[in-house]
C-alpha cells in the first residue's frame, strides 16, 4: 500500500533505495513487536547500477557492492560467497556463482529446505530459475 501512495504522491516508481528505506521504517515501527523476516532488496536504480541491501528484523540497513546473505544457512552461505563471488560476472556465470553457493550451503544445513528460486536482475528483464537440492 505504501508503494502505491508512492507512486501516486511522487509520479514515478519506486527505487530499490528509497524502497529499502521504506521498508526499513515499516520494521522499525513494530520493533517492540517484530515481524520475524530478514529482507533482501534488490534491483538497478535509474542509472541501472546494482543495489543490493538486506535488514535484520527491526530493519537496520546492510548495504553491499558484492553479495548479502541471511536465513538458517547464512554462515555456510557467506563462506561460500566469498569463495565464489568475482566482480562484473556475466548473467549465466553469476548465476552459475549464485546455484553453487546455495546448493552447497543448504546441503550442510536441515532447516533451509530443500532447493531454491534464482532471479538474475539485469536491466533486459528479470531471469527466474528454480534449483532443486537433495531431497533426503
Amino acid at each position: 500500500m505504501r508503494v502505491n501512495l508512492y507512486k501516486h504522491r511522487e509520479e514515478r516508481t519506486i527505487e530499490p533505495g528509497t524502497f529499502a528505506n521504506l521498508v526499513s521504517h515499516t520494521l522499525y515501527e513494530r520493533r517492540f513487536g517484530p515481524y520475524f523476516v530478514e529482507p533482501v532488496i534488490a534491483g538497478l536504480d535509474k542509472n541501472q547500477q546494482p543495489f543490493i541491501c538486506n535488514m535484520d528484523l527491526i530493519g537496520n540497513i546492510n548495504y553491499a557492492k558484492d553479495f548479502v546473505v541471511c536465513g538458517t544457512a547464512s554462515d555456510n552461505l557467506f563462506g561460500m560467497c566469498e569463495s565464489l563471488w568475482e566482480p562484473d560476472l556475466g548473467p549465466e556465470d553469476l548465476f552459475e556463482m549464485v546455484s553453487q553457493a546455495l546448493l552447497n550451503a543448504v546441503d550442510r544445513d536441515a532447516m533451509s529446505g530443500w532447493g531454491a528460486v534464482v532471479h538474475i536482475i539485469t536491466p533486459d528483464g528479470t531471469i527466474t530459475r528454480e534449483l532443486k537440492g537433495r531431497m533426503d
